[in-house]
């Protein structure tokens, strides 16, 4: 049987904390270094992945590399803020409409295998996915650690996947930003766009075929997954 693998993104696409998270990441890093945190724009980075915001902004700073000290010593206590303001704010963390059942739906039907690519470090990303109920023990599944760009990333899922899968002749990521795009446009991958707040038209003007707002439907995930194309270049 042919199989189709679908890689996920994490925030913006399965669980909604995109502000809480980066106001954590700037304020741990201002707590340990007492500097300001440069901006929490990402897209301004060379590449958006945690690796790789953390590694910028110390060169900024001190015009050195991290040391891997450092490094997890940062980690541990962005995770330790994470959690503390999912105990204290669990309103602030909060999944994406269906994304629970599509995903359960996706793991429970042999046609498909399940990736996760997130730009994040996986542990925190595990947190929140942990807090919505989302399943991931089963899911083939990385994060930026230890890696700096978006596409290194979806190809640790992808080795992975096809390492366990002989059969896997489709390839569709889901995701919700601009980055997403360059990413999936860059690797000529299939891309399926979400967006919450009725503003489908910022991946559609990037190139984005089929842009959706929810996984309600399940039917429809099901039919955009077998009709994703990669963006297109402008």
């Amino acid at each position: 049987m042919h199989k189709t693998l679908i890689i996920f993104d994490v925030d913006g696409t399965l669980v909604y904390s995109n502000k809480v998270d980066s106001q954590c990441f700037a304020e741990t890093y201002q707590e340990i270094y007492q500097l300001p945190f440069p901006t929490i724009d990402w897209s301004t980075y060379p590449h958006v992945s945690d690796t790789t915001i953390f590694k910028t902004v110390i060169e900024r700073h001190f015009q050195r590399t991290y040391t891997q000290i450092e490094l997890e010593t940062f980690h541990d206590a962005f995770v330790r803020r994470i959690e503390r303001e999912r105990e204290q704010h669990p309103e602030k963390f909060f999944i994406v409409p269906g994304a629970r059942e599509t995903v359960e739906n996706l793991l429970a039907d042999e046609q498909f295998v399940v990736g996760i690519a997130t730009g994040g470090w996986r542990r925190p990303a595990q947190l929140k996915l942990d807090h919505v109920g989302i399943p991931h023990e089963a899911i083939h599944f990385h994060g930026a650690d230890n890696k700096f760009t978006r596409e290194s990333i979806i190809q640790a899922v992808l080795d992975d996947a096809h390492e366990e899968e002989a059969n896997i002749q489709r390839v569709v990521y889901v995701g919700d930003a601009i980055w997403d795009v360059t990413t999936t446009r860059n690797m000529s991958m299939p891309l399926i766009g979400i967006r919450r707040n009725n503003d489908r038209h910022i991946l559609l003007e990037a190139g984005v075929e089929h842009v959706i707002q929810d996984y309600l439907d399940y039917s429809t995930v099901l039919d955009l997954i077998a009709k994703a194309v990669p963006p297109r270049n402008l």
